[in-house]
């Protein structure tokens, strides 16, 4: 059903369109008559998922898709534990949905509200020097292209395109079914514990490669950083789960509704900021437990914020880093969000992130109610100083021109959207800017 288009909005409140046209396909061929529909009409077509992308990758101010209800399983292959999902499914419906068959994602982030289309177009990661993004557990796809019909892309089927369409910003057409290789389902040990920064940054890439996961947060003004390490243990491992109090306390009470208020009065009196910082890590981030894998990978996040993440060759984390503080002493901001750094494995897919390197990640964050510009343009010059690829589903700067050279299947993956998608009906003009016009 086609709908008058009102005022859509991102999450973090950096991206709004008022498309002309919304519909909330049901099934692929509602899909295909719907892109069939917009191209006799003229209007570009973009599917939006949860919206949690911070930069204007899902803008559609043609025609908008709304896979909403597109949703659930679509058939399993127990003997490879491979699950075909609708596109539409939410991350964080997936667990329940691979348990009857013990299965479970290899690796996720820390965030679950996105459309599995969404996080593996974007290039959503989750942190571990072994392991791939999401995309990287794409074993099949199938997409409706800008003709209105159906393309599949499996290990029968154009095998050589997977590592284009696993990973394709929406630019090749409506994704509608996701093939995922998953593992056995399994438990993780987490030990999240604050270590003085100075220890940290001396064994990082010792704590990077010797543990399954491990990432760490820093808060500006101190000198403490949030470790986060969790060891992957088999599914009968002896679980010891949050106590259901304790856990709201951290991750609800403090996580979400102290700190939304600590974001709120710093915006109009960023005086106490430090404060608060130094007060975060005392209170936060010291805990043991044991449980499933989803369960420990991903937080609840309900305070607003607005992200830059870079990719860097691993190697070069640390003088990035180094270089980030530097800089945060040397403005004088008050940043009240802290700074996160992951981890993951080289992959080959043509517009990842890790493409062909190790990666480290860097994501810098600003409270949604302020200006993220000068904080964001002036990390960036240290990050692309030191080879770092933005992530596609977060705020920055770069264009075709300056990403072009730090993807060696750029034009590749361009020539192929020149035969997929000739008449650019799934551009927006973020993806004009990214990938050219």
């Amino acid at each position: 059903m086609t709908r008058p288009g009102g005022e859509w909005r991102n999450w973090g409140r950096s991206a709004r369109v008022r498309p002309q046209a919304v519909e909330y396909p049901t099934s692929t061929d509602a899909v295909r008559r719907a892109v069939q529909a917009a191209a006799r009409k003229g209007l570009a077509v973009k599917a939006v998922g949860a919206g949690h992308s911070f930069s204007g990758i899902a803008v559609a101010p043609g025609l908008l898709l709304d896979l909403s209800d597109l949703t659930g399983v679509v058939g399993v292959d127990r003997e490879r534990g491979r699950v075909t999902l609708r596109a539409g499914t939410r991350l964080h419906h997936i667990p329940a949905l691979l348990a009857p068959y013990q299965l479970a994602m290899q690796n996720l982030g820390d965030i679950d509200r996105q459309t599995i289309s969404g996080a593996i177009s974007t290039g959503t990661h989750g942190t571990g020097a072994r392991f791939g993004g999401l995309a990287t557990q794409v074993v099949g796809m199938t997409l409706v292209t800008a003709d209105g019909e159906l393309l599949t892309v499996d290990e029968d089927h154009d095998s050589a395109l997977l590592p284009a369409v696993a990973l394709s910003l929406g630019a090749l057409g409506v994704i509608v079914e996701v093939t995922l290789q998953c593992v056995p389902a399994f438990v993780l040990h987490a030990v999240d514990q604050p270590v003085p920064l100075a220890e940290t940054l001396e064994g990082l890439e010792r704590s990077a490669a010797e543990a399954d996961h491990f990432e760490f947060y820093w808060f500006p003004h101190t000198d403490v950083a949030l470790t986060k390490t969790n060891t992957r243990l088999p599914p009968d491992a002896p679980r010891h789960p949050l106590p259901a109090m304790g856990r709201w306390i951290d991750e609800e009470l403090l996580s979400n509704g102290v700190y939304r208020a600590v974001c709120g009065i710093g915006t109009v009196l960023p005086v106490v900021v430090p404060s608060f910082s130094r007060l975060a890590v005392t209170l936060t981030g010291n805990r043991e437990y044991t449980d499933r894998s989803d369960r420990v990978f991903t937080q609840n996040r309900d305070v607003r914020f607005r992200e830059m993440e870079y990719a860097l060759p691993a190697e070069n984390l640390r003088r990035a880093f180094d270089a980030l503080r530097a800089l945060i002493d040397e403005r004088g901001w008050r940043l009240s969000f802290p700074v996160e750094i992951r981890f993951a494995a080289a992959d080959d897919l043509w517009l990842s992130t890790a493409h062909g390197r190790a990666t480290g990640y860097i994501a810098v964050h600003r409270y949604w109610r302020e200006n993220p510009t000068e904080y964001f343009e002036a990390v960036e010059q240290i990050m692309t100083q030191e080879g770092g690829r933005p992530h596609w589903g977060k705020m920055h700067t770069l264009d075709a021109d300056a990403l072009r050279p730090r993807y060696p299947r750029f034009d590749d993956f361009t020539a192929l959207r020149d035969r997929l998608d000739p008449d650019r009906r799934f551009q927006n003009a973020y993806l004009a800017r990214v990938l050219g016009g």
